[in-house]
């Protein structure tokens, strides 16, 4: 694997090595010890899927808190998204900065997200799937969002919205929100 960190302090565009031949190719997607390499954290809790049925649909912007902070490994095995992490840490030199990548089934690229980053994506086809590797049990006393359009940010998104969820719709802006509280 190939790891490429982002201006984002700790987080990372992982690439895949390919080992091709006349079948097609093998590419190894995770590895404990490289993770652990590169300071990354190498447990896996919980592995998620996500579909979406239009190109437009936005989810996100979600993280965990403390005690339950967690970091995910995304990567989209369908059609194409355009995710976007945003460094919720306080006390980093990247705070409050965002950065987006587009992840599609062609490119096999993957996101590392770290903890109290938070993270959303937008689908840029119809049909995408998206799978995530997840540090953390999901626990909804910890769970926090942000608002995708906060104006905090001034993220672009790359499509109009087309599909959001009513709780995604209704994350408060940054500045109606203690961090990590």
């Amino acid at each position: 694997m190939k790891f490429t960190e982002t201006k984002l302090k700790d987080a990372f565009i992982i690439d895949i090595e390919r080992l091709s031949d006349h079948r097609g190719f093998f590419a190894r997607t995770y590895c404990a010890e490289e993770f652990q390499e590169h300071g990354l954290k190498p447990v896996v809790a919980q592995c998620n899927m996500s579909f979406n049925y239009k190109r437009g649909t936005l989810r996100g912007m979600h993280y965990q808190a403390y005690p339950a902070t967690e970091a995910k490994l995304v990567r989209c095995i369908r059609g194409a998204i355009y995710d976007v992490i945003i460094d919720m840490r306080p006390n980093s030199p990247t705070y409050l900065q965002h950065i987006g990548v587009e992840l599609t089934a062609e490119n096999r690229r993957a996101l590392y997200v770290p903890d109290m980053f938070a993270h959303g994506y937008q689908a840029l086809t119809d049909d995408s799937e998206v799978v995530y590797q997840v540090t953390e049990f999901y626990t909804p006393g910890v769970e926090r969002g942000l608002r995708y359009d906060d104006p905090t940010f001034e993220i672009e998104w790359p499509e109009p919205v087309s599909e959001i969820s009513e709780k995604d719709m209704n994350w408060p802006l940054l500045e109606k929100t203690t961090v990590g509280a």
